[in-house]
């Protein structure tokens, strides 16, 4: 896969791409990371890319033919070209899933008072991380690269994600690892025994109680297998 990262500040990419698993795809050839400084396509003699909004107001708007020619300069038929834009549809997992699959994205990140509106007409879909505003685009095109690079294959190994948080629709169950005791406190004796067969139903089932008591909302459009809902009734009774 190829990710291409439209930016003002390409300086600010240089922690995120040395370090950790997003190194380690990229020197194993997992997905190719590009980090462009737009700034380089303004045609003024002082390389602004942004002016004064029309109508008045605080702040300055990116232009819409800087971002043009960056894209034109960048893109091609199998680009799919994203906006970081508080503006945007909120990022998820199956967003995830989707943009894992392409052959190339490309990320762009606003600053200042964001984009002029016509620039919408020249991407494909508006992102945004949550319902915050930060100062750029710059980080949230961090998470969204992160999230869709531990998908790749040969990235991290399936297993390592796919009990993930909301990889399944589920919140992940508690994790325990050594000592046993500590404090006072002690993992699960379901985890110590070694039944395999325990075990998953212990995971699937504190999976279902940290979403039912967390995040409701990812259980309202979830079809539940059987076991699913035998265990989501037994964790109501028991959480009353």
């Amino acid at each position: 896969m190829k990710i291409k990262i439209l930016t003002l500040f390409p300086d600010m990419f240089n922690g995120f791409l040395s370090e950790s698993i997003i190194k380690r795809a990229i020197d194993n050839n997992v997905v190719d990371v590009e980090i462009i400084d737009y700034r380089i396509y303004s045609n003024d003699k002082h390389n602004h890319v942004d002016d004064t909004p029309c109508g008045g107001g605080a702040g300055m708007v990116i232009r819409c033919d800087v971002i043009d020619r960056a894209i034109k300069a960048n893109c091609g038929d199998s680009s799919y070209i994203c906006l970081m834009t508080p503006q945007g549809e909120r990022y998820n997992e199956e967003i995830t899933k989707e943009l894992a699959k392409k052959d190339e994205i490309v990320l762009i990140c606003g600053h200042y008072e964001g984009f002029d509106e016509r620039v919408r007409g020249y991407v494909d879909r508006e992102l945004s991380i949550g319902d915050y505003v930060l100062t750029g685009g710059e980080i949230p095109a961090m998470a969204i690269s992160d999230s869709v690079i531990r998908l790749l294959d040969n990235a991290i190994k399936e297993e390592s994600y796919k009990d993930d948080s909301y990889f399944n629709g589920l919140l992940e169950y508690p994790q325990y690892t050594r000592p046993v005791e500590y404090n006072g406190k002690t993992v699960p004796e379901v985890l110590l025994n070694g039944n395999h067969k325990l075990i998953n139903e212990y995971r699937l089932k504190e999976s279902l109680r940290k979403t039912y008591l967390r995040r409701p909302d990812l259980l309202e459009n979830r079809v539940l297998t059987k076991e699913e809902e035998r265990l989501l009734n037994e964790i109501k009774k028991e959480e009353m």
